[in-house]
């Protein structure tokens, strides 16, 4: 089986890990090696020594995309869960793979409706000031010009977000 990496980009509280936790749960119910990376178990080890001005949050990136390298050469498919605001960013973690490891997944929501969701509380304490350079407030995120997928999570649930994934890896011979 050739390893993967599902790069699941998206302002905070788009979706991403509740589509990232789901996916992995289907592709481990069909028998297929998958992990997730995501800011809960990158950000307290690896990268805990990173904040949040854009060179930190470039060098996090950098490093999940090496991470995420890793695991597709091993045969995985990596799911990785993070805001991952730049373009160049991205790129560059797509470029560690060859053609095709890399599928790049826009978990696309408005950012009236993640700050409505909001279930950490980021986007209130960035309002008030307690959160300097919060991306899709005070700092930018700039979606994909041409991602493999864009996941619509206002208006699909996350087994319709899910499934859309697994065909797309389906019908790329991946899974």
């Amino acid at each position: 089986m050739k390893g993967t990496i599902v790069w699941l980009t998206g302002l905070s509280a788009s979706g991403k890990s509740t589509i990232a936790t789901a996916l992995e749960r289907e592709l481990s119910a069909m028998g297929v090696h998958a992990y997730v990376l995501d800011g809960d178990n990158i950000r307290r080890g690896l990268n805990a020594d990173l904040g949040f001005s854009p060179e930190d949050r470039a060098e996090n990136i950098r490093r999940i995309g090496e991470v995420a390298k890793l695991f597709c050469d091993a045969g995985l498919v990596v799911v990785t869960a993070f805001i991952s605001p730049y373009r160049a960013d991205r790129q560059r973690a797509r470029s560690l793979v060859d053609a095709g490891d890399f599928i790049e997944v826009f978990v696309n929501a408005s950012l009236a409706v993640c700050e409505q969701r909001d279930p950490k509380g980021h986007y209130k304490k960035a309002r008030a000031g307690k959160l300097p350079d919060f991306t899709g407030l005070s700092a930018p995120y700039e979606p994909p010009e041409k991602p493999e997928i864009i996941l619509d999570t206002e208006h699909d649930t996350p087994s319709e977000c899910v499934a859309q994934v697994l065909r797309c890896l389906q019908g790329n011979g991946r899974i």
